[in-house]
């Protein structure tokens, strides 16, 4: 794909919401306020003609979803593909205009002021298209142009990503789908956003390569800066997000601190002893105890510390706890779900030529694009 001529670096938009903020130096931490607020936001598909088509039925792909994001928080947005994760994204960067609700983003309107807000937010797309004519150099360079301000993180990113000045002057056309990755998360974080919204970043890189993202996402916390954070990866959810929601069909069902999540979570604990088995039946938070051949296995709830207690005076040679993870709260919200979710299936259904209709101005930043926001 060349480089489109008609494309050009935007400004932000006169007129902008008196609460926009100039962007501060790399470091410089935000004031507390919600990056991301949602109020009854819906989004529906399908009533009516697509062409040659005759009307399809109506889908719901988001409904009723009121949220809110804090500045300076990771905040993961969890649920299987087709669960309307990137219908949101789409909502809050005003590519898509709500059905009903409202949503605000860095304290602007994301349908009236979406060209500011793509101005100010640094996006990466889920399966992103990149301009394959350009170098990775000259990519960037030109993505850079569509912010108001410089690629202060753009080495540091370079050199945690290993992207070398000999890989930056091949052409995006050469690169394997990993390098692809690096260069989508360094063209979203490259301008040191102050809110970051990134659809599935994780997708097409190595192990070590997530480790480095990570510890990158953690860097930006502690400078204050805002991460939403879309996945359907649970464990990179669980390991970098603060707080968590989860969304089912559309619907909101579960919104809380990840801590807390797994706080409540049942954790499977096996016990071996020498000597008489204990009788944990009457234990606080225990429960399905399966004793045999001097090995105990159950599930453990809430507080140890009963447990832990009625372990007093036992020969124990050996206790293992498995901790919580999000994988059980998540299934505990998807139990009796079939399929991949009842929302639209954002890339072969209903939602499928929203997302092909925004893929070009996705892969530029989509922030010069004014048109894009309806």
């Amino acid at each position: 794909m060349t480089q489109p001529d008609h494309l050009s670096p935007i400004r932000m938009a006169h007129g902008a919401s008196p609460r926009t903020r100039s962007q501060p130096a790399a470091g410089v931490a935000f004031p507390a306020v919600d990056a991301i607020r949602t109020e009854a936001l819906s989004k529906h598909y399908g009533r009516g003609r697509l062409g040659p088509l005759p009307a399809g039925p109506r889908i719901a792909a988001l409904q009723e979803l009121t949220v809110s994001v804090h500045e300076g928080e990771i905040f993961g947005f969890l649920g299987p593909n087709g669960a309307g994760k990137s219908t949101m994204i789409r909502l809050l960067l005003g590519f898509l205009h709500p059905t009903a609700g409202r949503a605000e983003v860095l304290g602007l309107d994301a349908a009236r002021d979406s060209v500011a807000i793509r101005g100010r937010v640094g996006y990466l797309p889920g399966g992103i298209a990149l301009y394959d004519g350009l170098t990775g150099e000259d990519l960037l360079d030109y993505l850079a142009q569509l912010y108001s301000s410089p690629p202060v993180r753009r080495a540091e990113l370079l050199d945690r990503l290993e992207l070398s000045a000999r890989t930056l002057k091949r052409t995006v056309r050469d690169y394997s789908r990993g390098m692809r990755q690096k260069i989508g998360i360094i063209q979203a974080l490259q301008h040191d956003p102050e809110l970051a919204v990134l659809d599935e970043p994780t997708e097409g890189l190595d192990p070590l390569m997530q480790r480095a993202f990570y510890e990158i996402l953690d860097d930006l916390r502690a400078a204050g800066r805002t991460i939403f954070f879309s996945s359907h990866i649970l464990s990179e959810v669980e390991r970098v997000c603060d707080r968590v929601a989860i969304i089912r069909s559309g619907r909101l069902v579960a919104l809380e601190d990840v801590g807390s999540l797994l706080s409540r979570r049942k954790r499977h604990v096996e016990l071996r002893v020498r000597g008489d088995l204990p009788d944990l039946d009457r234990v606080a938070g225990v429960s399905g105890v399966v004793a045999r051949d001097g090995l105990v296995t159950f599930s453990l709830e809430g507080d140890i510390a009963p447990f832990v207690r009625a372990l007093g005076g036992l020969d124990v040679a050996d206790l293992t706890i498995e901790p919580a993870r999000l994988e059980e709260a998540f299934l505990e919200f998807y139990e009796g779900e079939t399929g991949t979710g009842g929302g639209s299936d954002e890339r072969n259904g209903t939602g499928g030529e929203v997302h092909q209709a925004t893929d070009a101005a996705d892969a530029a930043g989509a922030a010069s694009v004014s048109a894009a926001a309806g």
